[in-house]
């Protein structure tokens, strides 16, 4: 690094740490106190709370399955790891006990989003061997969908519904590297390494087939189950199927950099400083850091803004950085400086005592458009936290 590049990171680490506003202790602070409203009514309703639905009340997630389940008791540790707050550890009890019994789920692959961001979390802090073993379970029943002719664990079952309609037959996802997790952790724990190699070849072969020359990520590969032939590259929640998602690029970026945590393969290092190369130096990147729903949305610079993709992207730029000496410090900083301004955190009291704003789920689908969302939030407190190791 050079002297102009090094004067340039001390001040922006000087500037956040000495701003009372700014520190991620403080912002911390803020957060939690936000959010202690919605513990309480989560505590009352005896549900998980997703997002504020279109009348701007909150929308709430029972017993049924949902992919994001598992993102508010994964804050709730997250605060009482932090806090040490009791109350923060009997909400994440309560809340994550609604989805216990998907465990043993074969027809979905996101029991990574929801497991390892809950469960995984309270073994990890507890060491309640309950939790180790629902863990197990449900690392058991994702890698049934594993297919060794393709390579990959099968995102959507395509009996039905949309994606049936579209003709798909083994479709996978960039979302998908994210559940990956949960096996490399399980591998970890039981010393049984067949968890960790199935982790290893999805991870390779979204590799070779997810992504185009300059790095950015196709949302979804459908593959022949049979052969493992790339049938189709297509999108289901970006512009076209050749435009670069935002969060898609964000779970590629999180996605490796957590592969190169659990392997040391440098490939996976190389591969995720490329794809950040590709957000952070895209002429349609903002300024503010906060991407727009879509790098290639038609209508940039009026484009919906994903706070949710930059939340991801801060603390996966966090832990690369760790690996990196100090490459990435100052841009996560900068993306964490703006959802923390008045723009993308809300108010204390407002926006469903969600933490984030302006946050995206599906334009296509016309879902979830700027509104709070609780991965949104959980990504966002879990960079705080990174932030905060160091001391900032």
């Amino acid at each position: 690094m050079n002297i102009i590049k090094s004067a340039l990171l001390l001040f922006s680490l000087t500037f956040f740490s000495c701003s009372s506003s700014n520190n991620s202790k403080t912002l911390l602070n803020k957060s939690e106190q936000q959010l202690i409203a919605l513990r309480a009514a989560a505590l009352q309703e005896h549900k998980n709370p997703r997002t504020l639905n279109k009348n701007g009340q909150i929308h709430w997630i029972g017993s049924s399955y949902d992919w994001t389940a598992g993102f508010w008791p994964g804050t709730c540790w997250m605060l009482y790891e932090v806090s040490n707050d009791k109350k923060w550890k009997e909400a994440a009890e309560a809340s994550q006990q609604l989805f216990k019994h998907h465990k043993d789920l074969t027809t979905d692959h996101d029991l990574g989003f929801i497991f390892n961001s809950s469960y995984g979390k309270a073994y990890r802090i507890t060491h309640e061997e309950q939790y180790k073993q629902i863990l197990i379970d449900a690392a058991n029943a994702l890698i049934t969908r594993f297919n060794s002719s393709v390579g990959c664990l099968q995102s959507w079952d395509v009996h039905d519904g949309w994606q049936s309609e579209r003709g798909w037959r083994f479709p996978v996802i960039i979302d998908n590297l994210m559940n990956l997790e949960m096996l490399f952790e399980v591998s970890h724990l039981t010393g049984d390494d067949s968890y960790k190699n199935i982790a290893i070849t999805h991870a390779n072969t979204t590799m070779a087939n997810h992504f185009h020359d300059d790095f950015s990520s196709f949302h979804v590969v459908d593959y022949n189950p049979d052969t493992g032939e790339v049938v189709r590259k297509v999108t289901a929640q970006g512009f076209s199927d050749e435009s670069a998602w935002a969060r898609g690029q964000a779970w590629a970026l999180y996605g490796y950099t957590m592969c190169y945590r659990y392997t040391r393969d440098e490939k996976y290092l190389d591969f995720a400083e490329n794809i950040a190369a590709f957000i952070l130096n895209h002429p349609n990147y903002p300024e503010d850091g906060i991407p727009y729903w879509d790098f290639n949305a038609p209508n940039i610079p009026n484009e919906i803004r994903d706070a949710s993709s930059g939340a991801i992207i801060a603390s996966a730029l966090l832990e690369l950085n760790t690996y990196t000496g100090d490459k990435y410090l100052k841009s996560a900083l900068h993306i964490i400086e703006s959802l923390s301004n008045d723009i993308y955190t809300a108010k204390t009291g407002e926006n469903g005592n969600f933490v984030l704003k302006h946050s995206v789920g599906s334009i296509p689908h016309g879902n979830e458009i700027d509104v709070p969302l609780n991965y949104a939030d959980y990504y966002y407190i879990e960079a705080l936290i990174r932030l905060g190791q160091r001391g900032v």
